[in-house]
């Protein structure tokens, strides 16, 4: 079995992946970047880092496992302990090759070092957009010739005397032409500011009276919350099944549901469905131990 293989399939669909007893592949987000130096576009892209810290079983991986591998619960947990004891023994002597992820390894204190493999993103978003590679752009500097004409004498250069007239004469008109527009938008103000003033003295006088008022409206809108964090009951093959769980999980004082049909063709049922990702996972943590072992957390994107 490859192991490897699942874990970067669920990468795609979660931010974590647990492997039960070896700890856990997280997944964080960074926005597309430009490298000045070797003028480089990047994609946004979600990179994997792995916690050892993360070493309790939430059930996500075994059940994916028990549908891809077509085996059952038991028999897929048994297939990753196995898995997680043959990583933990190689990585005493050499270093782990995962498919599609990264390289594990051992430091100086026999602490476990995740190198993940950046060629891949696991954004689906991006899916697609490659790395863009841009060229430079030498622009060509260009010498701009003076539009005055310069006359050279034998000791110094000297402006024609027709030019100095011509330039005196524009500096006149321009001058001219902006006293004059000053003064056309002062006019413009004041004529504006007495039709103003007479326009707020007929607001003022006016008297507006309604004989017959309309009703009041009150509107009671009721915003739905969006709740992407689910605890999972169980998934099934034939809809009846389904119906007849959630009945029997709001008969014992849940807020079960349907919440969908997975990529196989199975309905899920949730016991309950949650807003905040903790409150999601201690509730899971309290079903586990009181009602089903096989619960587990199903996370999905909100639209």
């Amino acid at each position: 079995m490859n192991l490897a293989k699942h874990i970067t399939d669920l990468l795609y669909r979660y931010d974590c992946v647990i492997v039960p007893d070896f700890g856990g592949f997280v997944t964080h987000q960074i926005g597309a970047k430009l490298t000045s130096d070797a003028q480089t576009f990047y994609p946004p892209a979600k990179q994997v880092a792995f916690n050892s810290h993360l070493k309790h079983n939430d059930g996500l991986l075994a059940n994916y496992v028990t549908s891809a591998e077509e085996m059952s619960f038991e028999e897929a947990a048994t297939a990753i302990s196995l898995t997680v004891a043959k990583w933990q023994q190689a990585l005493k002597t050499n270093e782990v090759q995962l498919d599609g992820l990264g390289v594990l390894s051992l430091n100086k204190n026999q602490q476990i070092i995740f190198e993940p493999k950046k060629e891949i993103n696991f954004l689906t978003a991006s899916f697609g957009l490659s790395t863009v590679v841009s060229a430079s752009v030498n622009r060509p500097i260009v010498q701009v010739k003076p539009l005055i004409p310069i006359v050279k004498t034998d000791s110094k250069k000297v402006i024609p005397t027709f030019i100095k007239y011509a330039a005196a004469a524009a500096i006149v008109l321009t001058l001219s032409f902006a006293g004059y527009t000053g003064y056309e938008q002062k006019q413009q103000k004041e004529v504006f500011a007495s039709q103003q003033k007479a326009l707020e003295k007929k607001i003022q006088s006016a008297t507006f009276v309604i004989s017959n008022p309309l009703p009041t409206l009150k509107l009671n809108v009721v915003r739905e919350v969006s709740k992407p964090y689910h605890v999972v009951a169980g998934a099934f093959q034939f809809k009846e099944n389904a119906h007849r769980k959630v009945k029997q999980l709001i008969a014992d004082g849940f807020n079960s549901k349907i919440i969908g049909v997975n990529k196989w063709g199975l309905t899920q049922v949730s016991f309950d469905s949650y807003v905040e990702k903790n409150d999601a996972i201690n509730h899971l943590y309290k079903i586990r131990k009181t009602v089903s072992q096989d619960a587990w957390l199903l996370v999905k994107a909100t639209k």
